[in-house]
């Protein structure tokens, strides 16, 4: 492949090109003057009476090769580190355009520069070494001072030789390009090179090879997950939009749910202990060691695999997420401060399950229980828990504490929300309003 200097290389190659095979035409001496070539922007050709007939190569676009635009991807693994150093495959495009100091000397610049294009339709590989070859005392010519870097390049060592076409560029592109460059319109004909192939050098990590290939043929299956639903005892009628807490049972419908060797994923966490499974059902106790949250779903049919055999995924259901909310065992408050109509402020201790992990998100929601007062009368307050406290050993924890300050005395329903999960409410009062958990502040 070649260096990040093959962009240059290409354009002194083609120059080479052109100025060789003027000189082996004599172009000089059809024309009765000098003829230089030059790789210049247009606005930077001299266009006076005095300047010599010229033919210049301006690259003036580069675009994606879509042949080699997706070799060598992936690049990275799913730890983002290198893994090879795919190419960065170009197209180059170039105008070849004739200045002409007398009548006629441009068309014949541009007939003579575009016959050599077209006679040398590929760069061969002695060719662009001999054009990027280091200036010597004994062969005089090759690169000038101020570009020997060229020589560097592996222009001519990448795998795919360069090719050269003409392009067609209508009236209005032509135009457009020629008041971008802010210079006097000259004869122009448009070319292509592809491909150039720009590789990095930086180090990369190699897999081994496979050393034994095994081939594993199984029936597909399609697993389809509908609903998750859930009820607290056995026995308990099952109803929708019933929250799910860990140690409730949990009822998966879907299709194609069974297989003899399965497992059901909750975000990272396995679980293969089920109390039944059929095609249309799977039943679970839901472990306690889950933490509370926004938590996806899915059902895993494996087979075994490999030497020495060890189950493998073979067919995934879609993922369904759902909310695994906490639950409050137990909560109480101290260290209250304030009396009379003064706002009051304490300690709020919430004994939760299952425990809370570092980096989660915690709420308390307190919401005053008063049956003989209006909805729209009644104080609600919510607290963001600071910091998740350390536990020894790490691990989750089981109780948090609250500050909660400027609150009104009166009783408060308790609840928790974790990650956007939150606690269920307990038993209602002959009113029919929920009460529990809660705590008195006065």
């Amino acid at each position: 492949m070649s260096t990040a200097l093959a962009i240059a290389s290409v354009t002194h190659v083609l120059k080479d090109l052109l100025n060789n095979g003027l000189i082996d035409q004599n172009v000089s001496g059809v024309t009765g003057g000098n003829v230089i070539v030059s790789a210049l922007p247009p606005d930077r050709i001299d266009v006076t009476p005095a300047g010599q007939s010229q033919l210049n190569l301006f690259m003036y676009r580069v675009t994606p090769n879509a042949g080699w635009k997706n070799i060598g991807f992936p690049s990275r693994n799913t730890r983002g580190e290198r893994i090879s150093n795919p190419p960065l495959a170009l197209n180059l495009h170039f105008l070849l355009t004739a200045y002409g100091s007398s009548e006629l000397h441009s068309e014949i610049l541009l007939g003579y520069g575009m016959q050599l294009l077209h006679e040398k339709p590929v760069l061969e590989r002695e060719a662009i070494r001999l054009s990027l070859s280091p200036a010597t005392a004994d062969s005089g010519g090759g690169l000038p001072d101020d570009l020997r870097a060229l020589a560097s390049s592996n222009l001519a060592n990448q795998p795919e030789l360069i090719k050269i076409v003409q392009e067609q560029i209508n009236t209005e592109e032509i135009s457009k390009l020629w008041s971008a460059f802010q210079a006097k319109y000259r004869p122009t004909a448009a070319y292509m090179a592809s491909v150039v192939l720009i590789e990095s050098d930086k180090p990369a990590k190699s897999a081994l090879p496979v050393g034994v290939r095994g081939i594993h043929a199984f029936p597909y299956n399609q697993v389809v997950v509908d609903k998750i639903l859930s009820r607290k005892n056995p026995g308990d009628p099952i109803l929708e939009n019933q929250k799910i807490i860990p140690g409730y049972q949990v009822f998966v419908k879907g299709r194609g749910l069974y297989a003899s060797n399965m497992e059901v994923l909750i975000d990272d966490h396995s679980i293969t202990t089920l109390d039944s499974a059929k095609s249309d059902e799977i039943v679970f106790t839901l472990p306690a060691d889950i933490p509370a949250g926004i938590k996806g779903l899915q059902v895993v049919h494996q087979v075994m695999m490999g030497s020495p055999p060890e189950p493998r995924p073979a067919a995934e259901s879609n993922a369904i997420p759902f909310l695994l909310c906490p639950e409050i065992t137990s909560v109480s408050r101290s260290n209250v401060q304030g009396s009379g109509d003064e706002p009051r402020s304490a300690d709020v201790e919430v004994q939760v399950t299952p425990g809370i992990e570092k980096g989660q998100k915690v709420v308390l929601l307190l919401n005053e229980y008063n049956p003989g007062l209006p909805a729209d009368q009644l104080h609600a307050y919510s607290f963001v828990l600071s910091e998740v406290p350390e536990s020894s050993p790490p691990g989750p924890v089981y109780s948090v504490t609250f500050s909660v300050s400027g609150i009104a005395a009166a009783t408060y329903i308790v609840r928790i929300r974790v990650d956007g999960a939150e606690s269920p409410l307990g038993a209602r009062d002959g009113s029919g309003y929920y009460f529990e958990p809660n705590i008195t502040i006065s």
